[in-house]
């Protein structure tokens, strides 16, 4: 397949997806969807890629949606934006969130809109110094969409999410690891390489215990403890199960480097 929106690498079990249409900010019209849908998709179901790294190219990570696709006629009926986000903002975050692997986001710039979602969306995110992020929706009388409204007040709690989604302030990356809403902040020029070194060293990692840790966290969000704590016993029976157990357990008692193959 032919790109034309984004770059995809594939480098020692870790797919690389950039967000390339820099001269708009990396936003996102109908062709970058359908091509990050199907290449996300493709990841998904492929046993040798045991981790991805999403990011950007250019001075920014993505500003969400390219308000080129959504040209406003004042003569013409109001747009469905339901449509829009139903269509493939839902289903991106979905891919994201339920991918049995881990996903990396690497934001080199700004994350507006949408872009400030998708990032908080993965399971670790790496911001480079000049990185900001911005709810940039109540600037246009929107609703944050991607997911926005789940994530911000479960990273940040209901007063920072309140703040942050009605007043679409801009928040530097510093400040955003301060709240909570992102894992590490890096130099600019150390972004790639503490990325790069991130997703390689969980690729090698039981990525199958991974995938269930990340089911468990995002489960316990609306489960009770009690439903919770059944739901470890389960999936730490699953676990258990794992040539990659048997592996880790071998490799300790024999004083060696595991290696796991992610099942």
């Amino acid at each position: 397949m032919e790109l034309q929106t984004i770059i995809v690498q594939e480098h020692n079990a870790v797919g690389y997806l950039t967000l390339n249409r820099p001269q708009q900010l990396n936003s996102f019209n109908e062709t970058m969807h359908h091509e990050v849908s199907k290449v996300m998709q493709q990841w998904t179901h492929n046993p040798q890629i045991r981790a991805v790294v999403i990011t950007g190219s250019g001075r920014g990570f993505c500003a969400g949606q390219d308000l080129n696709d959504r040209v406003v006629d004042p003569d013409a009926d109001a747009p469905d934006l339901g449509l829009s986000i139903e269509k493939y903002y839902n289903p991106l975050i979905q891919c994201i969130t339920e991918m049995p692997k881990p996903v990396i986001c690497a934001v080199n710039g700004v994350a507006a809109g949408a872009g400030a979602n998708i990032a908080l969306a993965c399971d670790i995110v790496v911001a480079a110094e000049s990185a900001t992020f911005i709810q940039a929706f109540c600037r246009l009388g929107l609703v944050p969409d991607s997911g926005g409204t789940w994530f911000l007040p479960r990273l940040v709690g209901r007063a920072q999410a309140m703040g942050l989604a009605m007043l679409g302030d801009k928040v530097t990356a510093q400040r955003a690891l301060e709240l909570g809403m992102i894992w590490q902040v890096v130099p600019d020029d150390q972004l790639q390489q503490t990325t790069t070194d991130l997703a390689e060293h969980l690729a090698k990692q039981p990525t199958y215990g991974l995938s269930l840790i990340k089911k468990a966290i995002h489960a316990s969000a609306h489960n009770p403890l009690e439903t919770q704590l059944l739901l470890e016993r389960d999936y730490q029976r699953l676990a258990g199960r794992s040539n990659d157990y048997r592996e880790g357990v071998q490799a300790f008692m024999q004083k060696r480097v595991p290696q796991y193959s992610g099942c």
